[in-house]
């Protein structure tokens, strides 16, 4: 599907994300391993977590629905059973991931499988240190799904130290470490997203600026019965555009606030916008609060190595609020985009090439030279089949004079089906 966008001169109005997508797909998970009902209040629509709450059904969980809450009756860590079918995750590399710790410290067999963008993105970080732990791991070219998975007998604990800030690792090995007798210890040196920790309440301890989460049979699987925040991410693509437009005010309501996935906030604060956040409460073990953003003048900012894993996901749109900052902005140790569902530093570069940006692409970031009173025509933009990049370039579009047009825009729906009506509503 091809979008049209046109050019906007104000953005007003009162968005509710879609629901996060990484803490909807570990409800749905973790609730296989409670042993009871969990009642998650907004679960995720999205392509994603549907793939993951189908593989959990798979595994033995009951799913209904009432009322809009999502009830899920858990089979506990004894009651998985080995599926009768592939686990199909989709696009999801969180549903692979972390099921394949599940499957690993469960002893069940089982093949996992995806579409081609995911089957394309390597899985060797999980594969290793799973066999490490004793399991038999059968993949494409030693790295690809499809993954198979075979029955082990006992599960070794380790101490694991977290070569990369990957919260999908990190839970990966933890939920592995959930059926052993014995503690496998994660250690972590630079932050990641610490959904798991919180939801799961395993026991976390500091010591020499390294961060220690361990997981082992011991530990109680809480009931997951809480509502689900919107998406932080999601969240990012309307804090840009409110920035950005002169006349813009923007009120976001229960978005997430997790202090490891909203770095954007800080950055966009020390860039000069008018950000202020309302009503902060919590929801269940999560961060919620309502985010009002208004038309902001920009200056230039250095995104080092390690602010990275906070906001890895942001940076495709970071780079539009980059363009239209003064002065020359820099994203360094984000080699990591080019493994997502694109490689997303080209895909940026490519969005910023269409509209005549003066940029350079590193090999691990990219440097923008941003001026606030930028301006193009329209632009013709490849989405790449990647929904951040289709959102972001649609926020862009907001910037042309005349309608830009953005390829493959569907793609969106991964993880914001309402993105384009909820982009209508504010130019409306």
């Amino acid at each position: 599907m091809i979008k049209s966008v046109s050019g906007a001169g104000s953005l007003k109005g009162t968005l509710r994300l879609p629901p996060d997508k990484s803490i909807s797909q570990r409800a749905a998970i973790f609730s296989l391993l409670y042993e009871g009902e969990s009642r998650i209040g907004n679960y995720s629509q999205a392509q994603d977590p549907q793939s993951t709450l189908r593989c959990v059904q798979q595994l033995g969980a009951k799913v209904k629905e009432d009322s809009g809450i999502l009830i899920v009756e858990g089979k506990s860590r004894a009651g998985i059973v080995e599926p009768k079918q592939d686990l199909d995750c989709g696009n999801s590399g969180t549903a692979m991931r972390l099921l394949s710790g599940v499957l690993v410290g469960a002893g069940i067999s089982a093949k996992l499988i995806g579409d081609a963008s995911l089957c394309g993105r390597t899985m060797t970080r999980i594969i290793e240190p799973l066999e490490a732990m004793g399991a038999h791991i059968l993949a494409r070219n030693l790295a690809y799904a499809p993954l198979f998975i075979n029955r082990i007998d006992s599960l070794r604990p380790m101490d694991f130290e977290l070569p990369v800030p990957s919260a999908q690792l990190k839970s990966c090995i933890l939920l592995a470490g959930l059926f052993g007798e014995e503690k496998t210890r994660v250690i972590e040196k630079l932050p990641s997203r610490d959904h798991t920790e919180r939801l799961l309440d395993l026991d976390q301890k500091k010591e020499k600026g390294e961060k220690i989460i361990s997981a082992s049979l011991a530990d109680e699987i809480p009931e997951q019965s809480y509502t689900i925040p919107g998406d932080f991410s999601a969240a990012a693509f309307w804090l840009v555009a409110g920035v950005i437009q002169e006349d813009a005010e923007i009120l976001i309501e229960n978005v997430g606030l997790n202090p490891t996935r909203n770095a954007l906030l800080d950055i966009l604060g020390d860039m000069g916008a008018d950000i202020t956040i309302e009503n902060e409460r919590m929801e269940g073990a999560e961060p919620v609060g309502n985010i009002i953003v208004k038309g902001s003048d920009l200056k230039a900012i250095q995104i080092a190595p390690e602010i990275i894993p906070n906001c890895i996901d942001e940076l495709p749109i970071l780079s539009v609020a980059m363009l239209f900052a003064e002065g020359t902005s820099t994203i360094s140790g984000a080699g990591e985009l080019r493994h997502k569902e694109t490689d997303r530093i080209m895909a940026i570069s490519k969005m910023l090439k269409a509209v005549g940006a003066n940029f350079e692409e590193q090999k691990d970031g990219l440097i923008i030279h941003g001026d606030p009173e930028f301006t193009f025509q329209s632009a013709e933009f490849d989405s790449f089949h990647d929904h951040r990049i289709a959102m972001a370039s649609a926020v862009l579009s907001l910037k042309g004079k005349e309608d830009s047009m953005i390829k493959d825009a569907e793609s969106a729906a991964v993880s914001y089906p309402a993105f384009w009506e909820d982009l209508h509503q504010l130019t409306g």
